[in-house]
């Protein structure tokens, strides 16, 4: 895990309650950058979400070791801080990482894991299933769109 995530679960770790958690999760998506309007496209949204989610990634390093930057949003509130949350653990990082990285320790440390609704926890296998096609994609060399 990279510092930044490190320092999210242990913010989560002191908020006792739910309605905290719930509101600091949406801080998180609050504080994301904004999302770049033309990269608002088909190609960008996450399909398996009920709610509108964009993520893009962008390739650095070199062929041999490429890294993901990326971006993200969404159109509802807690999804958005899921959204960073996922980016907090994933951006910037070499992409066969990212391939193998689970964030299901993470959200079992901070409960999110049992306080997500099915469709929510849904739409985050969606998103985790496309940042690592992402990631899978930089490293066969053909980023997606």
């Amino acid at each position: 895990m990279t510092s930044r995530i490190d320092s999210i679960v242990e913010d989560f770790e002191l908020l006792d309650n739910w309605d905290d958690r719930y509101r600091y999760l949406i801080e998180l998506g609050r504080a994301l950058p904004p999302f770049p309007e033309e990269r608002r496209s088909e190609q960008s949204k996450v399909q398996g979400c009920a709610s509108q989610v964009w993520l893009v990634s962008d390739v650095t390093g070199d062929a041999h070791d490429p890294r993901l930057v990326l971006q993200g949003d969404s159109d509802a509130h807690i999804v958005r801080g899921l959204v960073a949350l996922l980016l907090a653990f994933y951006s910037d990082r070499p992409a066969h990482e990212i391939v193998a990285a689970d964030p299901a320790n993470v959200f079992a440390r901070i409960g999110l894991k049992d306080h997500l609704s099915p469709q929510r926890s849904n739409g985050v296998r969606s998103m985790v299933e496309r940042i690592r096609a992402d990631a899978r994609a930089a490293l066969q060399g053909t980023q997606q769109p």
